[in-house]
Parts: structure tokens; sequence; C-alpha cells
């Protein structure tokens, strides 16, 4: 039986309709402090780890008060080590902590640690704001294509930003590989909402299961 295409993307939507960075407590801004977590997000997540685990982790760098790049490369490195470790991140811990201390220190030394002016030298160009999201430690593809899935909620110009693992949920639901009919069937949701919905049926079996079965 064939299923409707809209309704498995709403059903879908219904249930994983949220940022990653909503689910880590970020109220994502086009400000330097919420962008510096979204990276350290990215970062996170990007690991071979469980998405629930790279959120909480999150969660516990910040409430260790490691929330903006200064005080990140101002910590003792044991001091990143344990917080890391609140969150569930021990398999990655200790290479994590070095990462984000010289990730930290090379957005504060290079672009003032602001990511507003990375995109600016970029000139706003996807390509290269994905090259230059590179040259942080601990960010490699991965680690960009999730902050550009997410940043494109506040920075317009990046979307739509639907990237291949985005694109793997669709095909899982067995909705179009193609972004534009995707952002057609969406309608008015936010593209960034869209790309972590779909990526979380990607990364997870059973969101993808419980949206095609709501949808019969």
């Amino acid at each position: 039986m064939s299923r409707d295409p809209g309704r498995v993307l709403r059903e879908l939507l219904d249930a994983h309709g949220r940022t990653y960075a909503e689910e880590a407590g970020i109220r994502l801004r086009d400000t330097p402090q919420p962008l510096y977590r979204l990276l350290v997000l990215a970062h996170l997540l990007s690991a071979r780890i469980r998405g629930s685990i790279a959120v909480a982790t999150a969660r516990a760098l910040h409430e260790a008060g490691l929330r903006d790049p200064r005080r990140m490369a101002g910590a003792d490195w044991q001091e990143r080590v344990d917080a890391l470790g609140r969150g569930g991140y021990r398999r990655y811990d200790e290479r994590t902590a070095t990462q984000l201390g010289d990730a930290a220190e090379l957005l504060t030394e290079r672009w003032g640690g602001d990511l507003r002016r990375l995109r600016e030298q970029a000139d706003g160009e996807v390509p290269e704001t994905r090259r230059l999201l590179q040259e942080f430690p601990g960010i490699g593809p991965t680690g960009a294509d999730i902050f550009l899935r997410e940043v494109q909620r506040v920075w317009p110009g990046i979307a739509p930003y639907l990237d291949r693992k985005a694109l793997q949920g669709a095909q899982r639901l067995g909705l179009p590989d193609d972004p534009g009919r995707l952002l057609e069937l969406a309608g008015s949701t936010d593209p960034a909402v869209l790309a972590a919905a779909l990526v979380r049926a990607s990364v997870d079996r059973g969101v993808a299961r419980d949206a095609l079965d709501h949808a019969d």
C-alpha cells in the first residue's frame, strides 16, 4: 500500500519537529554565545555516539560555565573532561576536551570569538562557510553539516540546507529525495526543523517506523 508522502512527513514533524539546538536548550539567535554553543553541539553530535548523549553533554558544558570561547579556552583541561563525563560523553572525553580548547582559541584569535565574522569572511557562500568550519579541531564534514543544518534558522542565507544525512532520512521514509520537493511537502515548516526531523529518521529506524505506521 502506498502512503501519502505529505501525511508521512506531517506525522514525522508532529513527533520530531524540533531542532537539536532546541533539545539542548540553546535559544538560537544570531549572536556570538548561542552560535558558539551550536558549534560545540555540532562537534559533540558528529562523533559516533548517541544523539541524546551529545545533547546532554552540551547541556553539561553550559551548566559548567563553558558557554563561550573565552571560558572554554580558559578552563582547565580536567575541568572540560569532567564536564564531558557528567554528560555521559566518556568514550571521547580526553580528545574532545583538547579539541574544544583548541577550537575555542582558534575562534577567539581568528574571528574574535564571533562566528558571524567567519560567515562574513566566507561572503555568506555556503561551500566556503562549510570549508572554514572544518578548520576547527574536531569539526569535519559531518560536524560542518550539522552546524549548517541548524544555523540556517538564524542565517537565512544558508537555507534551505538539506544535506546527505537529511536526504537519507527522506529515502527511509519513502519520501522524495529532492530538496525542493521536500520543502513543498513541508509547507511553512522551518527548513532547520525539517532537516532535524529527517536526520532523526535517518539515524533511528524506530523514528521512521513510527511515522510510517501512523501514516497508514
